[in-house]
């Protein structure tokens, strides 16, 4: 397989359904939907964004050419008429799929993220990173370091799915660290002005979360005209995690 195209898990057959994780997140984050959805007839295809997973890691990090990556992975396995859904970052990389491919897709759902513009916010997240000490033979113990840095058991596990053991038993991190970092201010990019996506899309947010607020709807209708705009309740960012079983049913009755 080509080294340039996007790793990913694929589960079950059916009509094509892509996924598209956040900054720091992997294709694995989403697998008891992912089984879910493949019950209702879907392939569901888990994907690593590049620098993140087991994809490939580069230097440049930006929307269009991690759209061109998602092209460049639905050309490689035929994918035509396909649904696509983006949490966070990869709501942001659907985006722009959409705009660039809009023939592509048959329903486009994102996932808390608006098309504006979002400042760097992560520098806390990056500190704790650093802060941990990857030449340890424990994975606890670096977890327990990552929770005594963040003081959030959920964000510390959540990372800890990025460490991996080598051959010699020493860690690693998955994702491309410092190019994810130096390329915060460019990931909190907005969508370009003027362009739109007529197609059928549902946004998705937390009620608890601060990425998509009331003022944003104009935004994302003057973007995407035809946007359904749903709020689940008790939800934060990871809205799919903390409320799997709504955001199932909601994305189900929009998908069929």
């Amino acid at each position: 397989m080509n080294k340039n195209i996007l790793h990913s898990k694929i589960i079950g057959e059916g009509r094509p359904l892509l996924i598209l994780h956040g900054l720091l997140g992997m294709g694995d984050n989403w697998i008891s939907l992912a089984r879910k959805y493949a019950s209702q007839g879907f392939q569901v295809h888990l994907i690593d964004q590049r620098n993140h997973g087991k994809s490939f890691h580069s230097d440049e990090m930006n929307y269009e050419e991690m759209s061109l990556d998602l092209k460049n992975y639905a050309d490689y396995y035929r994918l035509t008429n396909f649904d696509l859904i983006g949490h966070s970052m990869g709501g942001k990389t659907a985006m722009y799929f959409a705009i660039n491919y809009p023939e592509m897709i048959n329903k486009l759902i994102i996932v808390d993220i608006a098309p504006k513009y979002y400042p760097p916010h992560h520098h806390f997240i990056f500190e704790a990173i650093h802060s941990v000490d990857l030449n340890t033979p424990d994975r606890r113990t670096i977890e327990n370091s990552l929770i005594n840095k963040l003081q959030n058991k959920a964000i510390a596990a959540f990372l800890a799915k990025n460490i991996k053991r080598n051959k010699d038993g020493t860690f690693q991190w998955k994702a491309n660290i410092s190019v994810l970092e130096e390329n915060l201010d460019i990931l909190g990019e907005p969508l370009p002005p003027m362009s739109v996506y007529e197609k059928p899309v549902m946004f998705i947010k937390g009620d608890k979360s601060p990425y998509i607020k009331n003022e944003d709807a104009a935004l994302i209708k003057a973007h995407f005209p035809t946007a359904e705009i749903i709020n689940i309740i008790n939800s934060g960012h990871w809205v799919h995690a903390e409320q799997p079983q709504i955001f199932f049913e909601k994305t189900m009755d929009f998908l069929q």
